[in-house]
């Protein structure tokens, strides 16, 4: 059985590039909707985003950066799975980055 793949659906689907899953479970999530989706079969493709550096990448094939890592991170909060992270590696990735004056990361 080929494996499931959001980024092809969120694609072609809504016509939106990847990181668009947030969007879309925050949308579902206000309008109390997320049991439209498979909760479960959307956390394990955000999970997969996570790399060896603990970093998370917004699609197959990507290295990590900051701004997927935090959208992928916010859609894994909002469907309450981002405890399915490794959360020691993401520390880790996020304090290796260079940090300039008092803007926060990168």
């Amino acid at each position: 059985m080929p494996k499931f793949r959001w980024s092809i659906w969120l694609c072609s689907r809504f016509r939106v590039p990847c990181r668009a899953s947030i969007l879309l479970c925050r949308a579902l999530s206000i309008a109390n909707k997320l049991q439209l989706l498979d909760v479960d079969q959307l956390a394990w493709w955000l999970c997969e985003r996570q790399l060896p550096s603990g970093g998370l990448n917004g699609r197959p094939e990507k290295l990590p950066d900051v701004c997927y890592s935090w959208w992928v991170l916010a859609s894994l909060k909002i469907i309450g799975r981002a405890h399915w992270l490794d959360k020691n590696s993401l520390v880790r990735f996020y304090s290796r980055l260079p940090r300039r004056g008092n803007r926060g990361i990168c």
